[in-house]
């Protein structure tokens, strides 16, 4: 599929890193991509709030790491010594037109991004931006293993004949023959789930963790239920994690896991697993009164998962050498 959708270069780029908006044109190991859409819901607004967080999350590097060479104690290092090549590529455009034909260019930029051995961020966007993600999974070469951070479930078959939205990403996913099996950490409250959509993810095998059971087990159990060595994609929706530490977020829910509990489970995936992709999704920055802290968050999070994959004893060090 040719890649039809122009990029939009940041105001900003991410930690200013260098800008490349044309994957043809660069030879990096790790890449950024902003993805501000998924498919409408007619009952929402569009752009929604979402759409605005990529900029947002840029716009806060310096808060979540005003200097890549200090040293960093979650890193255990600095980024700086560790980090190989890497590139901003801007947002990918939408105009609210062929909805098709956006999540086609997406996938075919992220294809190309993948079999150019590189590693992937992206910054959301709602939810249903990981939907044309994964479907670039087969470019990988190899079974990937789905690690997913939530409140909700995200396993709507559709909304309104919608299949593409915010609701439905791991029930898409568990449709791709890419996706070996999945791991979904943080649920509670209510949301994207009826009861038919839980007796599906469990007749899938996927495996569901509940934030209470995060609390009182800690997070053994759920690297027990990730292959070591299989290829992880990390997707992660801000209200998976406490309100009290990502307030920004449309349906906030009590009671979710903590930084002190994500941080440490993605820095031991990143070392035994080779992380090919990540994102982070359903930021309103609208919402995010407090000194950004749902994006410094994000950003704190995304460091975690590059420095533990590149730094001493990270899967990703450990391919390239």
């Amino acid at each position: 599929m040719k890649d039809l959708q122009p990029t939009i270069r940041p105001d900003r780029a991410f930690l200013d890193w260098p800008v490349a908006t044309d994957a043809a044109g660069w030879n990096a190991e790790v890449a950024l991509l902003g993805i501000r859409h998924s498919e409408p819901y007619a009952h929402d607004p569009f752009p929604n709030d979402q759409a605005m967080a990529p900029a947002a999350i840029r716009a806060m590097s310096a808060s979540f790491c005003y200097d890549t060479a200090h040293w960093d104690f979650d890193v255990g290092g600095d980024l700086a010594s560790c980090l190989p090549a890497h590139v901003d590529m801007g947002d990918v455009a939408f105009d609210g037109g062929d909805y098709d034909a956006y999540a086609a260019a997406i996938t075919a930029r992220i294809r190309r991004v993948w079999r150019q051995g590189a590693q992937l961020i992206v910054l959301g966007g709602d939810h249903g931006v990981t939907i044309p993600v994964v479907d670039a999974l087969d470019a990988i070469g190899e079974p990937v293993h789905i690690l997913h951070v939530d409140a909700h479930l995200d396993w709507r078959e559709d909304v309104g004949g919608v299949r593409r939205g915010y609701s439905s990403p791991l029930q898409w996913a568990s449709k791709l023959p890419a996706v070996s099996g999945m791991t979904q950490i943080g649920l509670r409250g209510i949301g994207s789930a009826r009861q038919r959509e839980v007796k599906a993810a469990r007749a899938y095998g996927s495996r569901l963790f509940s934030a209470e059971q995060i609390h009182a087990d800690g997070i053994g159990p759920v690297l027990a239920t990730i292959p070591e060595g299989r290829a992880v994609y990390l997707t992660i929706d801000a209200d998976g994690l406490d309100p009290t530490e990502m307030p920004a977020v449309m349906a906030p829910t009590p009671g979710g896991i903590y930084f002190r509990q994500l941080a440490p489970l993605l820095r031991t995936v990143a070392r035994r697993n080779r992380i090919v992709g990540m994102d982070i999704v359903e930021i309103a920055p609208s919402y995010d009164f407090v000194n950004g802290l749902t994006c410094v968050g994000a950003g704190r999070i995304i460091l975690n998962v590059l420095g533990a994959s590149w730094g001493e004893g990270g899967a990703w060090r450990r391919a390239r050498n």
